[in-house]
Order: C-alpha cells, then sequence, then structure tokens
C-alpha cells in the first residue's frame, strides 16, 4: 500500500477462509470500499464446474451485499472448469441475488508473461472488476 502512495495503516488485508470471513463481516454489519476475492480453484475440471459455481456465487453474493455503494469487487477465479463466460453470469447472478446493481467495469486476464496454452484450459484465469451501484 505504501508503495503505490497509499496510507497502510488505513487499510486492512486478510488471508483467510472467504466464507467463514465474509459471513461474520456481514453479519458484524461491516462495509468496504473495496474487496478482491481470489480463492483457490474452486473447479480443477468441467466435471466439478456446478459445484464450483454455487461456491462462486455464495461468495460474490456475500462480497456485494458488503460492498459500500460505489465501492468495487475484484473477483477473480484459476478454475480450469469454469469459462469466462460462466464466471460472468455466476457473478451476474451473485449480484441479483443480493439486489445489487453492479456494472462490470473490466474483465481481466492472465498477464502477458503468463502463457497461455492452445486449448480452452489453458484460458483459466479470469476476473471481473465490479462496481457497486
Amino acid at each position: 500500500m505504501q508503495l503505490n502512495g497509499f496510507d497502510a495503516a488505513a487499510h486492512t488485508t486478510l488471508d483467510a477462509d472467504v466464507n467463514q470471513t465474509l459471513r461474520h463481516a456481514l453479519e458484524e454489519g461491516q462495509r468496504f470500499d473495496a474487496i478482491v476475492l481470489d480463492p483457490p480453484k474452486f473447479a480443477p475440471s468441467v466435471s466439478h464446474a456446478e459445484r464450483a459455481a454455487r461456491a462462486y456465487k455464495d461468495i460474490n453474493r456475500l462480497a456485494l451485499k458488503l460492498l459500500e455503494p460505489g465501492g468495487i469487487l475484484f473477483t477473480f477465479s484459476c478454475s480450469g472448469g469454469i469459462s469466462a463466460d460462466l464466471f460472468h453470469k455466476i457473478v451476474a447472478g451473485a449480484a441479483i441475488d443480493a439486489e445489487v446493481d453492479g456494472l462490470i467495469v473490466d474483465r481481466l486476464g492472465a498477464a502477458p508473461d503468463h502463457p497461455i496454452l492452445c486449448c480452452f484450459r489453458g484460458w483459466y484465469l479470469k476476473g471481473l472488476v465490479v462496481l457497486k451501484r
């Protein structure tokens, strides 16, 4: 934070169980200006996609509820079994369930220094930047 010109003391960083942490924050009435969701791989293959979709939807729904209006959600998936289009649909469904008007302001992927295999599973890194209105 400090290297980017921000007051490190004014920011909180957590490395914690995402489900437990989000639920606890919601119960306590906490609100955030920004949330970054970067969970572990929920769907290593397409056969795990249905279960993973439910998990991604749940954490994104909770995160969107925790954001202040004008807050930004940076949400990511490294699951090869979840396509970028499916991830977009999951996050859109989470916004509907959270009764949040969210705007996707950017789609993210692997950096140029991260080569992608010439197959569908090569596009496993994906992310969305969502602004809560």
